[in-house]
């Protein structure tokens, strides 16, 4: 949709406001670091089964009530911090939810032992990427999203369906499904050239962990 600035955004991203900061600004571009990861993982796991525009209006408040998803403040959270975060009407209130992220701040300081969980979770992105034309040709999930959904799981981690991460690895830049005539096209720096021969989907090929 081409909104009053001449820009054009994908339906998601055109009408509220703050949904079109976020496409702006923020959604696609590389996210580095474990805590910065973390949190991404903690959201959009509660996103499930909600709309994204609900996370981003309380994300100011899950990130207070989840002492800014440091994994070490997270990880030392007991049944109290459960009780006191169910009551928070500022977040999510889903106690399955709620035991997830505490069970997946566990599980990334136990992935300090190995590379960390940035390195974990880049191990998956692909050597190619979408370049959708239209809404309809954006893929839901693909083999790195379906791969780095087992190894979370196999980690300990809940709440990270293939879905699930696919929508983190767009998020964070791992692939690029911004529209090919989006003015957000290749802004992460990540996918910067278009694709020879037009492809479509993402491969597999590049995903060292995928075939484990």
């Amino acid at each position: 949709m081409i909104g009053e600035d001449g820009l054009a955004r994908p339906p998601w991203a055109a009408r509220d406001p703050l949904l079109r900061e976020y496409y702006d600004t923020e959604w696609g571009m590389p996210v580095r670091g474990e805590q910065a990861l973390f949190e991404r993982i903690s959201l959009e796991g509660f996103q499930a089964g909600l709309s994204w525009a609900t996370i981003l209006r309380k994300r100011p408040s899950f990130r207070e009530a989840f002492d800014h998803f440091d994994p070490d403040a997270v990880a030392a959270y007991t049944e109290e911090d459960v009780a006191r975060l169910f009551d928070n009407p500022g977040i999510v209130r889903n106690k399955a939810k709620i035991r997830a992220a505490i069970t997946n701040a566990r599980a990334t300081t136990e992935l300090r032992a190995e590379d960390g969980l940035e390195a974990f979770v880049w191990s998956f992105k692909p050597d190619t990427t979408p370049r959708p034309r239209t809404i309809t040709e954006i893929p839901t999930t693909s083999p790195e999203s379906v791969a780095l959904s087992k190894a979370l799981r196999r980690k300990g981690f809940a709440f990270v369906g293939p879905t699930t991460m696919f929508a983190l690895m767009e998020a964070i830049g791992m692939v690029d499904t911004h529209l090919v005539d989006s003015h957000r096209r290749g802004t992460s720096g990540i996918w910067p050239h278009p694709l020879p021969g037009g492809d479509a989907a993402v491969s597999g090929l590049g995903c060292r962990r995928c075939n484990r």
